[in-house]
């Protein structure tokens, strides 16, 4: 089995932010840092080459597949800010309120952090954050 790409690493976040070529993405990428650290209690971690992860958590499916993975997190690509915030059915009513989004089974995609409530927002991370399991003792970069 090929092994995972998208685990800690020990990449600056800061350097990651700051070299993301559009400069409203940069600046939602570092809004969304402190937004997400804030929220979590937890630092900022380089999960993989592009995501932005807080806080730790083994996962397995029932088909067997399993891996780690930040409780919360997000990736300031090109065409969106990507959030990893779980698919789960409750947020639809706070989906509803959240102002401008995309959404797949597990991602919020976000153009601009203007278009939404942050304060929406700040309560779906949130949410996300207490309903991943927690594993204290994950790696450490």
């Amino acid at each position: 089995m090929a092994e995972t790409k998208t685990k800690p690493t020990d990449v600056s976040v800061d350097a990651f932010l700051e070299a993301v070529a559009h400069p409203g993405r940069r600046a939602d990428g570092h809004g969304l840092r402190s937004m997400m650290e804030r929220v979590t209690g937890e630092p900022a971690v380089m999960w993989g080459p592009s995501i932005v992860g807080f806080g730790f958590s083994h996962y397995r499916y029932a088909s067997g597949h399993e891996g780690d993975m930040c409780r919360v997190g997000y990736s300031p690509r090109s065409a969106n800010l990507v959030l990893y915030t779980g698919g789960f059915p409750e947020y639809d009513a706070l989906l509803s309120k959240l102002g401008k989004h995309k959404r797949s089974k597990a991602c919020l995609y976000i153009n601009r952090l203007a278009d939404v409530d942050l304060s929406v927002l700040e309560e779906i991370i949130r949410r996300t954050y207490e309903a991943t399991p927690d594993v204290s003792d994950g790696p450490v970069c």
